[in-house]
């Protein structure tokens, strides 16, 4: 998973019935359980689900929804979404409930049982935060029903029986015959209604993890298909307003996973990866929380609808690729903890820094590695990493201990830090590994070892990694490890960057109308007032020195929009878009007194500490950084 800070936040089916079906034991089940999703029956903006499976021969059984998924780590609470759950009886009779929890309900009788029928609210319509910091799905494991789109992440709307979580799955989804679907599941076939308006589209899963693992899209959607080298990719796309289209953005996607591609070499893939992109228009009913969600053989993306095509461009290169990095981490190595995951009551890994860390370090290396971006672009994507990192997270917080326990406080605050500080733990193992190997091994190498040792049908027992690497690599990755993520030192930077004939300078670096340099918001809000205002970070930035904007600067207006706190995302997030030559105005409060910027928009630059080469630089230095860089 990758999310972004909110802004202003410092992210054919076989039917049985009556005495036909078949008879079941709480540990195995002869036919699948067959499940219905008919997207031609919404009702009140709820989808109708129903689950037909089979017969108990015991008195009570107990039916879930996900607390927790896969790729999160945060409470999502799924079963809050569900409306009018009914147990019915072969004789269509309503057995006793009792709802246990938000997620849980157990079926009294059981042994009559026929099937459950129940509707299934949307996240997207009711976020207040996207997901980001609270107990909200994060909107890429979310779900959307809307009249021309339906986003189903099916941990959203299928659940399980406690008795028969290793059963396979038989899934109808029914929708109207003009809609484009797409599906990680695979199509197991089509059945049109009586009268052509209906379509219904068949698929299996071998048991309940394949149906978490394989999100769908259906909809008004723009899809493309194409290959890189022996990968089909389904790229499909919701834009709400048409402003974008997957044919726009193929190119871009092309290019990336042919160097993903190419970067990882002989790391096992996939014949298919499906990518979903969800553009959010930034009303009430849009999702707010910007990023993706790693699945096996796919992603869901959302993003924001005003984005220019350069900056989705750029969204797309960024998060996307760090989920298609995820086939590495935790998909092919992982621990028990996500081999054998519990949705209830989930346990957590320790290695959070290698599951998102290196997965977000790999995503960036790719690119100068490949040489989709240059070196100082690389630079200073990692010294924002390291300014984030020090200055507004604990960098003093042993990492393995924060994995473990990131759902409660005080580590849940510090979850982002894993994008942060644990890339530079993938950084500061990776120029290690080069070093004590005269340049030939790395972090992707190392990672290769581990997926060939353990693969995605074998776990590792958490508490021995660390000791494994080190016996697979050398003592001083091991002390690094002991003493930097599972210990709670600080990393001295400088010290690996030195091996790298790097050094810290100042530098002139191109930024945007939002930041001043790296993670430098520009931005501040008065929660009491609900008004947003200028911060000091402003007057770093080039373009709005150059305008005369003073820190408290009181931000009333964009572009003739009202500036407002439940409006903030939507604004500023649309300033993402905005590009040179463009003219703007911004009405602000100064003092009590009105000010006006009506300008057109140049280039905004800010003097930013930055990673530079080193002239002093030895030559054994400089080869040791070709190889980190280019291989």
């Amino acid at each position: 998973m990758k999310n972004y800070l909110a802004i202003l936040g410092l992210s054919v089916v076989l039917v049985g019935c009556g005495s036909a079906k078949p008879t079941v034991d709480d540990l195995a089940i002869s036919n699948p359980i067959e499940t219905v999703l008919d997207l031609t029956a919404v009702n009140n903006d709820r989808v109708p689900v129903t689950i037909n499976p089979g017969r108990f021969t015991t008195e009570t059984v107990t039916y879930r929804l996900p607390r927790v998924v896969q790729g999160t780590y945060s409470v999502s609470d799924f079963g809050k979404y569900v409306d009018d759950f009914k147990a019915l009886d072969y004789d269509g009779n309503e057995l006793t409930v009792t709802k246990v929890d938000d997620n849980t309900w157990t079926i009294a009788e059981a042994t009559k049982l026929d099937k459950l029928q129940y509707y299934v609210n949307d996240t997207f319509d009711i976020e207040t935060n996207g997901g980001i910091g609270g107990e909200q799905p994060f909107s890429p494991a979310g779900t959307n029903i809307e009249e021309d789109n339906y986003v189903l992440n099916l941990h959203g709307f299928i659940g399980y029986f406690d008795s028969l979580k290793n059963s396979q799955y038989a899934l109808d989804v029914t929708a109207p015959a003009t809609f484009k679907r797409t599906s990680a599941l695979e199509n197991k076939g089509m059945k049109s209604s009586a009268d052509g308006t209906a379509i219904t589209s068949s698929y299996f899963a071998q048991r309940y993890f394949d149906i978490t693992d394989n999100p769908m899209m259906y909809g008004n959607l723009d899809v493309e298909e194409f290959m890189v080298g022996d990968i089909k990719i389904v790229l499909s796309l919701y834009s709400p307003t048409g402003k974008h289209t997957a044919a726009s953005l193929k190119e871009t996607v092309y290019k990336m996973m042919e160097a993903q591609k190419n970067y990882l070499g002989d790391v096992n893939t996939t014949p298919r990866y499906d990518i979903y992109v969800y553009l959010s228009k930034g009303d009430e009913t849009s999702p707010k929380g910007f990023g993706a969600l790693e699945h096996h053989t796919s992603t869901v993306a959302v993003f924001s609808e005003n984005s220019s095509l350069e900056g989705l461009k750029a969204s797309i290169i960024d998060v996307v690729a760090h989920e298609f990095f995820h086939i590495v981490t935790p998909l092919s190595v992982h621990s028990e903890d996500i081999h054998y995951f519990d949705y209830n009551k989930p346990t957590f890994s320790k290695h959070l820094w290698m599951y998102e860390g290196v997965t977000e370090y790999f995503a960036q290396h790719f690119q100068v590695y490949e040489g989709l971006s240059d070196e100082a672009t690389f630079y200073n994507t990692m010294m924002s990493k390291i300014a984030t990192s020090t200055q507004h997270l604990d960098d003093a917080m042993s990492f393995t201990i924060m994995s473990e326990n990131v759902l409660d406080e005080p580590y849940a605050s510090q979850y982002y830090n894993v994008y942060m500080k644990g890339a530079l733990i993938g950084m500061c193992i990776d120029i290690l590994m080069r070093k004590e190997s005269d340049g030939n091994r790395s972090m992707l190498s190392l990672m290769k070892e581990l997926s060939a040792k353990y693969g995605k049908e074998k776990p590792f027992v958490d508490d021995n990694l660390i000791a494994e690497i080190t016996a697979m690599t050398y003592p001083s990755v091991g002390e690094f490890l002991k003493t930097h993520v599972e210990g709670d030192v600080p990393i001295n930077y400088n010290e690996f960057f030195e091996m790298v004939g790097l050094t810290k300078g100042e530098t002139q670096v191109e930024t945007n109308y939002i930041f001043a340099g790296g993670q430098n918001i520009i931005f501040d809000g008065d929660q009491e007032k609900g008004t947003i205002f200028f911060s000091p970070m402003a007057l770093k930035n080039s373009f709005w020195k150059s305008q005369g904007v003073q820190a408290g600067d009181v931000i009333k207006k964009v572009n003739g929009t009202d500036l407002t706190l439940a409006n903030a995302q939507q604004i500023i997030g649309g300033m993402f878009g905005w590009k040179e030559g463009q003219e703007i105005t911004m009405n602000l409060e100064r003092d009590g007194k009105p000010v006006e910027i009506k300008t057109t928009l140049t280039k905004a630059y800010a003097a930013d500490e930055s990673i530079v080469e080193d002239e002093n630089a030895t030559e054994a230095q400089k080869a040791l950084r070709a190889a980190w860089l280019k291989g």
